[in-house]
């Protein structure tokens, strides 16, 4: 009676648990960068949107300031405008998703935040509008 050894196949076993860890790592990773950023003024960019495809960029309005932060692989992009120095904003809407400019009294580039919903575009304007009118009472 001949019998055949077992396969050793433990090396793709190990394989494809390395290659499975490593691919629940990064989309953990990416996950945790593209999260929502605390306060209740924050507009998340659509990822479904051109630049936005794996971090998505944000646009935090508070009383002070307009902050897009923008995540990378290592690090984040972060551009502030104080709400006094927002001159104008233009919204340019298309079919699914909108472009919001945020031009500076300074007349350096304005803040593009691209993919935002309709929605949102409208109301982060009226947010700032807001703040820039509390602003301008107080002084």
């Amino acid at each position: 009676m001949q019998t055949t050894p077992p396969s050793d196949n433990s090396w793709l076993t190990w394989t494809i648990l390395i290659i499975a860890a490593g691919l629940v790592l990064l989309v953990t990773y990416v996950l945790r960068k593209g999260r929502r950023l605390p306060g209740p003024h924050v507009f998340r960019a659509s990822r479904l949107t051109r630049g936005n495809r794996i971090f998505p960029a944000q646009v935090q309005v508070t009383s002070s300031s307009v902050t897009m932060f923008q995540p990378q692989w290592i690090g984040k992009l972060e551009e502030s405008v104080h709400i006094a120095h927002v001159a104008s904003i233009k919204i340019d809407t298309n079919v699914l998703f909108s472009d919001v400019l945020i031009e500076t009294t300074g007349g350096h580039n304005p803040l593009a935040c691209h993919g935002h919903t309709k929605a949102d575009a409208v109301r982060m304007k009226k947010v700032i509008e807001e703040f820039q009118s509390e602003y301008y009472k107080k002084n």
